[in-house]
């Protein structure tokens, strides 16, 4: 009898990772955008390359930067901001977000169009999406511009058998085994003006 059930279980753990290994073989874009998709290993191997003009901007909220960690080498320039308001809404709760006003400023006074590579990078790859989009739309070069895709968490795990179901394993800035730190640079960091 346990002979059998190992076998299922066995048999159950392939179909599970069968079904899902596209998500273990390969990143997704989550929105369409102008410019490139990298790795977070790419990410890092171009910002290791040219440290002076390319600059990995974290698009995250104040809190997801400074508790959840960041990049050592990251900026940090969020496309939404953390209200603090809890929203409530079909019997569901979460804390409200609103679009950076000053995104699109803060990108042209931070960086220069016409030399620099911007890679952004979220929680697992949609706000970067979005954040390229406006830096496209500010004047950067798409050829310069790039979502990491997977971001700093990764994406969820979806099979049913996994006891890491539902948590962000799938990639990413941290398990890729990238560099980060909970500390946060003054000169890194966003000041919202």
């Amino acid at each position: 009898m346990k002979r059998l059930s190992a076998i299922v279980l066995a048999f159950a753990m392939v179909l599970c990772f069968a079904a899902y290994a596209p998500a273990y073989e390969a990143y997704k874009v989550k929105v369409e955008h102008k410019g490139g998709n990298v790795t977070p290993t790419q990410a890092m191997d171009m910002w290791q390359k040219d440290k002076k003009n390319v600059h990995i901007v974290d698009v995250r909220t104040a809190p997801e930067y400074c508790f959840v960690g960041h990049p050592t080498m990251a900026d940090h320039v969020p496309y939404f901001l953390w209200t603090g308001e809890l929203k409530k809404s079909k019997g569901k709760a979460k804390y409200n977000l609103v679009t950076n006003p000053n995104f699109k400023k803060e990108l042209l006074a931070r960086y220069n169009p016409k030399t620099d590579t911007l890679i952004f990078m979220c929680r697992s790859g949609k706000r970067s999406c979005l954040a390229s989009k406006v830096a496209t739309d500010a004047g950067f070069d798409p050829k310069k511009i790039f979502n990491m895709m997977g971001g700093f968490e990764g994406d969820k795990i979806k099979c049913k058998f996994s006891a890491y179901k539902g948590q962000r394993m799938l990639g990413g800035w941290k398990n890729e085994g990238m560099p980060w730190t909970y500390s946060v640079d003054p000169k890194k960091a966003y000041a919202a003006k």
